[in-house]
């Protein structure tokens, strides 16, 4: 589904960060993003790869993870099952609604609020940190398709294009790369 760039296709329902490597982010009102960098006092912010993990096995791969996106409706979903998720707690660092996330191919740009736009890279892949969060909580955001594909739930990660001010409310635009899609895989 490609929109014009003048019709709202989501919304961003709550903007987060952390300059900590913690598990959760603390929300907050707005962010900045960083050409090329990420989120303004976000722990992953930079041109090398961050994350932890990844850092250890070669501190100078480009960071394809410098923003972080969840879809509300997962908490939706969770919270039908039990768990009580609010925006931030897992980590990412914009929530929104109204998007399929999971269902956008890679290389995809997502145009949120005046000016920023992030190309989306790929699936976050949960790790075992998420049960420290909640127990059982990993196998809640792990499903699998009819042909036993594991589908990872936990939202997907981009890069920033254009920087800009994230603010909650944002309309957000898709714009999808050329055909032929490429799905997304984790990253």
């Amino acid at each position: 589904m490609v929109s014009n760039l003048g019709s709202k296709v989501g919304e961003v329902v709550s903007v987060s960060r952390s300059e900590k490597h913690s598990f959760s982010k603390q929300t907050v009102n707005v962010i900045r993003l960083f050409t090329g960098l990420g989120v303004e006092g976000d722990a992953h912010m930079g041109l090398t790869v961050k994350h932890r993990s990844r850092v250890a096995q070669n501190p100078n791969q480009p960071n394809l993870r410098q923003i972080h996106f969840i879809h509300s409706e997962l908490f939706d979903e969770l919270r039908s099952a039990g768990f009580h998720v609010e925006p931030g707690q897992l980590g990412e660092n914009i929530t929104t609604r109204g998007i399929n996330l999971l269902g956008l191919p890679t290389g995809t740009k997502l145009f949120i609020g005046e000016t920023a736009v992030i190309e989306i890279t790929g699936l976050r892949n949960p790790c075992s940190q998420i049960d420290n969060f909640h127990s059982g909580l990993l196998s809640a955001v792990l499903d699998h398709d009819e042909n036993g594909n594991l589908i990872r739930k936990a939202g997907v990660m981009g890069v920033v294009l254009t920087g800009g001010e994230i603010w909650v409310k944002d309309s957000i635009q898709i714009v999808l790369p050329p055909e032929p899609f490429r799905p997304l895989e984790r990253i």
